[in-house]
């Protein structure tokens, strides 16, 4: 994975997943928004990298500790866009009692990630077991920010079920690929679990040059405290993000 520290700071891809950053730690001010899950209506969206990235972010924030968690358990990536082992993981911890600490993978002093380890044989029972919910409420303790990846929404129903123990939803788009009657329906199932959508990130979108101009222009006048995080052309466009995992 190509870290955000290691794009031109100056780039939009460097400044919109600052965006990203920013105004999912404003968007909600009446509610503590610590555990974010990231999902998608398929696969190829490009949201394991969107979430890499944007936990990578947010790890580099002062006194931040960011914990990313590997929740696909039937296609899990985070291990591999980060060079680290899945021999040991969540359903390690869960399943056979190993410590937390020795399945957790420190990046950097403020960046671990967790991978899901053995890939189980019933992943939605497993996630929606009060075992589970038990330590997404547990773990919050350790860090300032949670960030989860899970399986595309409108593929398996795990995103769905995970939604019911975080605080807040991101849902990433992929440009001119994702089908707009399948994303509305799998937006209309999470909103049925009462999962709370804080916003979309619209992901592998091509920008031209005169694009590029009008996102700088328009970054240094929409990016105030309290915006939301999902946004049009009216209030905000988080621009081109990082390519598919």
């Amino acid at each position: 994975m190509q870290k955000i520290t290691e794009l031109d700071q100056k780039s939009p891809i460097a400044e919109a997943y600052r965006t990203v950053r920013t105004n999912i730690s404003f968007s909600d001010v009446d509610n503590e928004i610590q555990t974010i899950l990231f999902t998608s209506t398929k696969q190829n969206e490009g949201k394991s990298t969107v979430i890499a990235n944007v936990s990578y972010s947010f790890s580099k924030l002062e006194n931040c500790k960011v914990l990313l968690m590997d929740l696909d358990l039937r296609n899990p990536t985070v291990h591999k866009m980060f060079h680290v082992s899945n021999t040991y993981g969540l359903m390690d911890h869960l399943k056979n009692d190993r410590p937390l600490e020795k399945c957790i993978h420190k990046i950097e002093e403020n960046m671990h990630v967790l991978s899901t380890g053995a890939m189980p044989p019933n992943p939605s029972e497993i996630l929606s077991s009060k075992k589970m919910a038990k330590f997404l409420e547990d773990i919050k303790s350790n860090y300032d920010y949670i960030f989860i990846d899970a399986p595309p929404v409108g593929v398996v129903s795990d995103a769905t079920i995970i939604s019911t123990n975080v605080d807040g939803v991101m849902y990433v788009v992929g440009a001119n690929e994702t089908d707009l009657s399948h994303a509305q329906v799998a937006i209309e199932n999470l909103k049925k679990a009462d999962a709370n959508i804080i916003g979309s990130v619209l992901n592998k979108y091509a920008m031209n040059q005169s694009s590029y101009a009008y996102y700088g222009y328009y970054y240094e006048q929409d990016s105030t405290p309290g915006s939301r995080v999902s946004r049009n052309k009216k209030s905000g466009f988080f621009g081109k993000l990082g390519t598919a995992r």
